[in-house]
């Protein structure tokens, strides 16, 4: 006989009930389930045939100091093999040094006058040939193929008979890093990495904390302008960078030898400017997220591909030439451009205007969108 009473839930049935009300929910937030099944889908595809260890068509300028059927053949053995691409013909070896410290090339292929006919006489000429080294991994496969290439070229040019194997020598240079030795580039790399990171998360909690903690009422009533707001948020942080640069770059020199061959105020500027780039990306990040959880959500999916394509896991010149555009917009590319071309090459700002111009460009960007985003959330 019924009492009338009703019958509590089973622990079952509360358990699905608050398994359909978390579906619900994750169904709107539509920034986590993006992040949980859109974003994985797009990151493999992405990366899976963005990343090779084994780079190809690594940029290469050649120096002919004779015009020979020899030195043609050599030019176009390299042309048509998978590792270099031949993208310049330079007129003395200044050109060549200075397409190397700007980063325009990888490789400097110097013929020198008389190759041809040292290599008939049997004399051994030798094949000068020159890498950027700062990313030793991106050339040593081209280092190891490349006598073949050469040799290859000669026999069927009927230069050298095919049973003799040393007829010329090739005489490597590796620049910058004449060792190979890995700290030398990825240490500088972490200079980028760690202040990517940081930087991001400074000011992409910034509004949604403000929101979250009930203050933004209060910084709303006060006369002051969205990018008053931001420039208030951010300007804090560049010192905060500034200093997590100075002592990464304090322990870089000191504990793993890493030289700054170049000019320290130039590094400083440009990575205030690198602080600030990544600190404007961060607080964009903020406008969009209507939580904490939103906005490290947004960070990560941009801190990510930062990481993996911009040159510091794996060698930039081995993304095809897609990838290689989809970098370009992120800071960390050129930034890692920078602090390897200051501290390893000696570079100068002649060499690096077109890594600052697209940071500052960036910056700027970042900026616009978030100022207008905010002006928005006020509407």
């Amino acid at each position: 006989m019924s009492t009338g009473v009703p019958t509590a839930p089973t622990p079952w049935r509360r358990i699905a009930a608050m398994v359909v009300k978390e579906f619900l929910q994750l169904r709107r937030d539509r920034v986590t389930l993006a992040t949980m099944i859109a974003v994985p889908v797009v990151q493999l595809a992405l990366y899976g045939y963005a990343i090779d260890t084994n780079p190809k068509y690594l940029p290469t300028a050649v120096l002919l100091q004779e015009t020979s059927d020899v030195g043609r053949s050599v030019v176009a053995a390299l042309q048509n093999t998978k590792y270099f691409k031949v993208t310049r013909q330079v007129d003395d070896v200044a050109a060549l040094d200075r397409l190397l410290a700007s980063g325009d090339i990888m490789f400097a292929v110097e013929i020198p006058a008389g190759f041809e006919r040292d290599l008939r006489r049997g004399d051994h000429p030798a094949l000068l040939v020159a890498a950027d080294a700062t990313d030793p991994v991106a050339v040593a496969s081209a280092f190891s193929a490349l006598h073949d290439v050469v040799q290859t070229a000669l026999q069927n040019d009927n230069a050298i008979p095919e049973a003799v194997e040393a007829a010329f020598e090739i005489r490597e240079h590796r620049r910058y890093n004449p060792a190979g030795t890995t700290q030398l580039n990825i240490v500088p790399g972490l200079l980028g990495t760690i202040l990517t990171m940081t930087m991001l998360i400074f000011t992409g909690l910034s509004l949604t904390r403000e929101a979250e903690r009930g203050t933004m009422e209060s910084l709303l009533a006060m006369p002051i302008a969205p990018y008053e707001i931001m420039l208030g948020k951010i300007l804090p942080y560049v010192l905060v960078g500034f200093a997590q640069a100075t002592l990464v770059l304090g322990a870089a020199v000191v504990l793993f030898g890493v030289p700054v061959a170049g000019s320290v105020a130039l590094l400083a500027v440009l990575t205030i400017l690198f602080i600030t780039t990544n600190l404007s990306i961060g607080y964009t990040f903020s406008t969009f997220a209507k939580s904490q959880l939103q906005s490290c959500q947004m960070v990560m999916m941009f801190f990510l591909p930062n990481i993996l394509l911009s040159g510091f896991m794996f060698p930039f010149a081995g993304m095809p030439r897609w990838a290689q555009w989809i970098s370009e917009t992120f800071p960390l590319t050129h930034y890692l451009r920078i602090v390897r071309a200051i501290m390893l090459k000696g570079s100068t700002l002649a060499d690096l205007q077109v890594e600052a111009c697209w940071l500052a460009i960036l910056m700027l960007a970042a900026m616009a969108i978030a100022v207008t985003r905010f002006r928005r959330t006020l509407d």
